[in-house]
């Protein structure tokens, strides 16, 4: 069992919480460093971060893994980047590893250390981040480096996960420091102050953006370029429930519908006979001309393409069977508006990966598109493409769609649809291109410049 803080020392935090709350708050609202956040919500095999097992001669008991926990798992990071530091990268460490505190905000919350000898940290050492309330967070030292630590969440902590901070020299005069954790609410009162309140999630935003503050100050240099806080909310796999089993039901009878227009028809699918016409282009991050850069911005939205990324899980659900082939893949659309949910079906064409020339310049196009099937609120096409401009490497997600109400279904839908439906359309499209632009960003992001757990350490 970690030792915890006496009876005496919970009641002087308890009197003091107060005062701390009120200054910490004045401190959030006058903020002057720029913060730049982003967050986003990805399917579990983009999450797949291997969390660290204590090493054989730190125990494991008490550890919280995020299997422990409840709710999605997020995985956050925190970075900033010092410039002109008079302190290098392992002085820097060494300096807040023998005292976290000179990088808490200590008004709110400070690390009192619970084993372990003063003024170095080792493996195994324990401390307990004070903060009155729900809020005290027990932690224990699972891994140290000369630029890294990593602190894994103990019994009693707000979270169960692990959370990592480490240093890296980026160029003369030019440090980068970051946070970056791993975790999921401890429990389902956790997650509801954390995912559903949010309180708890301000709470640690403040925090940890005010440590990064704070180590700019003890390396005694300056944060160049603000702070970027970018979370990735990773969502939860959970056993199917009834609706997923009836959506694997649906789903299975959508092999046996057929489309619900002629194809063979497109080039007289315009506006001049009734049909909706529509293309959407978002710029993607640039990459250097040519063919596309491995794990760069072009195969980046490629992936999140094939594994129907598009959809945001709020307004549309998509419902299929990744082991299947793109090509003829069936996928159930559950199209959510207020409280009413609509089940249709669409079905993949044939993919295509191939060289254009437009304008005298070369352009590499991966897309495929889906049909409309029997059922659906409405017929057409939409085809889905990413685009890189090799001459200039421009890369651009592009939406490509034509369209109609279908003529089928209850008077009541049918009239519901025509009214509200095109909204809904354009919305969704738009809705696409930004979430595949955040998606795309965010990948990216995770594997900059920014070195690995190991690297770092060495």
């Amino acid at each position: 069992m970690p030792r915890r803080p006496s009876v005496t020392h919970r009641w002087l935090t308890a009197v003091t919480w107060p005062v701390g709350v009120v200054l910490t708050s004045w401190d959030y609202m006058w903020r002057s460093t720029p913060l730049h956040r982003s967050e986003v919500t990805v399917p579990p095999p983009s999450s797949a971060v291997p969390l660290l097992a204590p090493p054989e001669r730190v125990s494991g008991d008490e550890v919280l893994s995020q299997d422990d926990g409840a709710g999605p798992l997020f995985h956050r990071r925190y970075r900033t980047r010092i410039r002109e530091p008079r302190l290098g990268a392992e002085e820097l460490m060494s300096s807040l590893a023998s005292d976290v505190n000179q990088a808490a905000p200590t008004t709110f919350a400070r690390f009192q250390r619970v084993r372990g000898e003063k003024h170095e940290m080792q493996l195994g050492d324990e401390y307990v981040v004070r903060m009155p309330g729900p809020w005290d967070g027990p932690v224990r030292v699972i891994d140290v480096s000369p630029r890294s630590f990593r602190l894994a969440t103990l019994e009693g902590h707000l979270e169960a996960g692990q959370v990592e901070f480490r240093v890296v020299p980026v160029s003369e005069g030019l440090l980068e420091f970051e946070i970056e954790s791993w975790a999921r609410s401890a429990d389902r009162l956790a997650d509801l102050l954390y995912h559903r309140a949010r309180m708890a999630k301000e709470v640690q935003l403040h925090m940890w953006t005010s440590v990064l503050q704070r180590v700019a100050r003890l390396a005694h240099g300056r944060i160049d370029g603000g702070i970027r806080v970018l979370t990735r909310r990773v969502a939860a796999e959970r056993e199917p429930g009834r609706a997923r089993r009836v959506a694997r039901l649906r789903l299975a009878d959508l092999q046996a519908l057929p489309v619900n227009f002629d194809p063979a028809h497109a080039p007289r699918y315009t506006q001049t006979h009734g049909w909706h016409v529509d293309d959407l282009s978002v710029t993607l991050p640039g990459e250097p001309s040519g063919e596309p850069v491995d794990h760069g911005s072009w195969q980046t939205a490629k992936l999140l393409m094939d594994q129907y990324q598009v959809a945001d899980g709020h307004h549309l659900q998509a419902f299929f069977d990744p082991n299947e082939p793109l090509e003829g893949r069936d996928i159930l659309l559950e199209i959510r508006y207020l409280l009413l949910r609509f089940h249709v079906g669409v079905r993949i064409g044939t993919p295509y990966d191939e060289i254009r020339v437009i304008d005298n310049q070369q352009v590499r196009v991966f897309g495929w598109s889906y049909q409309t099937l029997e059922g659906h609120l409405e017929m057409g096409e939409l085809h889905y493409e990413v685009w890189k401009w090799l001459d200039h490497g421009d890369v651009e997600f592009r939406i490509h769609a034509y369209s109609k109400p279908a003529p089928t279904g209850p008077l009541w839908r049918q009239l519901g649809f025509r009214i509200l439906g095109r909204h809904q359309q354009l919305r969704f499209y738009h809705e696409a291109g930004r979430r595949i632009r955040r998606l795309t960003e965010s990948q990216l992001d995770l594997a900059d410049v920014s070195p690995s757990h190991h690297a770092a350490a060495q």
